[in-house]
């Protein structure tokens, strides 16, 4: 780590408790143009995302090139796709959620090993928000795990390599299985009338199918499997479209065609929603070096699994410390509502945060938005945890994300967002989600099930 505090790459936000300290220098987007290769996958929706659809932009996701604008901005861009989230019906290209599939007798064995929440209870056809972490108990990614057969797991994984992780952990540990990608690609269906475009293309048993639920369907003769989930906070499913190389296409037009039918389009993924849902992009909001317990997924390090897990010591030994109101790190997520104009499209950089009495640099921002509904800038960032326990009595736990704290900030916004040219804007803590999910996230219900265990009323 540089020693000046001054230097462009290392502003004086503390940073000592990792090992790589996120660039936090202010570059701003510097319009460069994407070399498409053969280094990164094409998805095998990728011609009717970009040449049929008329995706204008992408990204890189899990070395998938990722359709991340399809509406142009002078027709109203992401504030207009969001609009079709919120309002009608949208179909999403996310063959980067590889699936890496872990199959074999000792299947249940190396899942509860690797994955720190018990999934000896999921039942075939059942799926679950999981976390994975390393032995120090940093989040190595937090897929969506399917159970599509006794023997059979899919991890749905955000944006990290998981597969040469699972399979050194396999390797020599004795345990029969086969661990690899498969060739299933999703696509997901997200906002309110989600359900009539899934029953629309498959029927109505679909609308039984219940959240984290799977179903085993055709679309024009082509198999698929389908999740009622979504990385949204709109009511949605995700379609898993098996060899999909071959079939992607063919499940695509008439799945496409439908969302057409109600009044929808093909959108990004909803970046927009999900931040106001409280939900969390992996290496946006949380990567390798980042504990559950610094992201409010303290929910997902369970003290009742017997079983042993990779990282379990970590976490129970960060467990208690935060019970002995000792938090172990330098800066815990918050959710923050901030002034300035609209933000209407990604942020570049991690927007710096500081403290409005002393106006030293103290935190960055990871994930903000304009919400429509709220008329104002949301988002969420690292604060000091110092400064959020010097306001609350309530442990440094998950908690405090549920709460409006009495926290102010000042963010440093680009001109193009800033109230006065070179200056920070207004910013507080505030609750999330800031905007409700048709179901409630994994978090939520994580919650509302130990209120009902423990015989406390919702």
């Amino acid at each position: 780590m540089h020693d000046d505090p001054e230097h462009p790459n290392h502003p004086s936000v503390d940073q000592s408790d990792r090992t790589v300290p996120r660039n936090l220098r202010q570059t701003g987007d510097p319009s460069i143009e994407m070399l498409m290769s053969t280094r990164v996958r094409k998805s095998p929706f990728f011609h009717k995302s970009f040449n049929e659809e008329g995706a204008w932009r992408c990204t890189v996701y899990n070395r998938l090139y990722h359709p991340r604008g399809l509406v142009d901005p002078e027709d109203g861009g992401a504030m207009r796709e969001y609009e079709a989230l919120t309002e009608s019906v949208t179909l999403w290209d996310v063959a980067v959620e590889r699936q890496i599939r872990v199959k074999g007798p000792d299947a249940e064995a190396l899942t509860n090993y690797v994955v720190t929440r018990d999934v000896t209870s999921m039942d075939p056809m059942d799926g679950k928000y999981v976390i994975l972490c390393n032995e120090d108990g940093g989040v190595l990614n937090d897929p969506v795990l399917l159970r599509p057969e006794e023997d059979e797991f899919w991890f749905s994984i955000s944006d990290s390599t998981l597969m040469m992780w699972l399979q050194g952990v396999a390797v020599d540990s004795g345990l029969d299985v086969e661990i690899d990608e498969i060739d299933v690609a999703p696509m997901q269906i997200q906002g309110p009338l989600a359900e009539d475009v899934m029953v629309d293309v498959v029927g109505d048993e679909v609308s039984d199918v219940p959240y984290y639920g799977l179903m085993e369907a055709e679309i024009d003769g082509c198999e698929v499997l389908i999740s009622q989930t979504g990385f949204s906070g709109e009511k949605g499913y995700e379609v898993y479209v098996r060899n999909a190389h071959e079939n992607a296409e063919r499940v695509w037009d008439p799945v496409m065609a439908s969302v057409k039918d109600h009044g929808g389009m093909q959108i990004a993924p909803g970046h927009h929603r999900r931040i106001a849902a409280g939900i969390m992009s992996w290496g946006q909001d949380l990567d390798h070096e980042t504990s559950p317990f610094q992201v409010n997924l303290g929910y997902q390090v369970p003290d009742d699994k017997e079983a042993d897990y990779i990282g379990k010591e970590a976490l129970e030994e960060q467990q208690q410390q935060i019970d002995d109101g000792e938090y172990p790190f330098t800066h815990k997520l918050v959710g923050l509502k901030m002034a300035g104009e609209p933000i209407r499209d990604y942020a570049p950089d991690f927007w710096l945060i500081s403290d409005p009495e002393t106006g030293e640099e103290c935190g960055y921002l990871t994930s903000p938005w304009w919400n429509p509904d709220l008329e104002t800038n949301i988002g969420m960032g690292f604060v000091p945890a110092e400064q959020i326990q010097a306001v609350t009595d309530t442990p440094l736990d998950d908690r405090i994300y549920d709460e409006n704290l009495d926290l102010e900030f000042q963010v440093h916004l680009p001109d193009e967002y800033a109230e006065e040219s070179g200056g920070p804007v207004y910013a507080t803590a505030a609750k999330v989600p800031f905007k409700e999910s048709v179901n409630p996230s994994a978090r939520e219900q994580a919650k509302l099930n130990a209120r009902k265990e423990a015989g406390q009323s919702d």
